[in-house]
């Protein structure tokens, strides 16, 4: 496991009760963590840099974590894990779409929000490490140049910015080209944690991803779907 020394979360909750058991089970397990209570406060304490993670509550008085995550996802990498109180497959969706990259919903085992904690840390500091200057690495797919030791996509000569979740899914499927991936073979291998039946993850990344290097979105060339069987990095 990756060490967590000195990692600090932001908790964006405006339940005291839950506020209390997600910092009580962070503090247990080495982390140090700040609560906001406010939406509006949330935007500039995430786009600090301060935080290694954000636990952002969906529903929030002043402004949702749909807008949050929406206005910062572009300006920052750092991994949004959404946690809310709705457990429709609709909002899980949508919150994906907007670049979060999990979601774990009220009431949940505080056991499973750490494990997932240390997943997303564990795997950002992977991707921020292999951003260290070193042997350049390049992988092209057709009008596709793929940099990972410096965390870039170019399409042509136009930088595409992928969030951390997006980038390490799009330089998987990359690295393996012209192989079927199953959504839940791919939830492991990027997730990193059990899968426990929920596809909208990989699929909404997907979706997701197809926006920014397909000519056509709704008719994908490049990363194709196999019905019945996964997902295909077409070479």
């Amino acid at each position: 496991m990756e060490p967590i020394k000195g990692k600090h979360i932001l908790i964006v909750e405006d339940d005291a009760e839950i506020a209390m058991l997600e910092q009580d089970y962070l503090d247990i397990n080495g982390f140090s963590s700040r609560l906001l209570t406010s939406g509006a406060e949330a935007v500039p304490a995430i786009l600090s840099g301060d935080y290694d993670l954000v636990l952002l509550d969906l529903m929030l008085p002043d402004k949702n974590g749909y807008d949050i995550c929406r206005e910062v996802r572009n300006r920052t990498n750092i991994p949004i894990l959404m946690v809310t109180a709705r457990g429709e497959s609709a909002d899980k969706i949508r919150g994906l779409g907007l670049g979060a990259d999990d979601y774990i919903a009220k009431p949940f085992d505080p056991a499973e929000l750490v494990a997932r904690i240390h997943s997303h840390l564990a795997r950002y500091n992977r991707l921020t490490a292999s951003a260290v200057p070193c042997a350049e690495e390049e992988i092209r797919i057709r009008t596709l140049r793929i940099l990972p030791n410096r965390w870039k996509v170019f399409r042509g000569d136009t930088e595409i910015r992928f969030p951390n979740r997006e980038f390490e899914l799009l330089t998987f499927l990359a690295r393996h080209p012209d192989r079927v991936f199953s959504k839940e073979e791919l939830f492991e291998r990027i997730w990193g944690y059990e899968y426990v039946g929920e596809s909208a993850t990989v699929t909404v990344h997907i979706g997701r991803i197809r926006e920014k290097i397909e000519e056509d979105p709704q008719n994908p060339t490049i990363i194709e779907t196999v019905w019945g069987a996964g997902y295909r990095m077409n070479s």
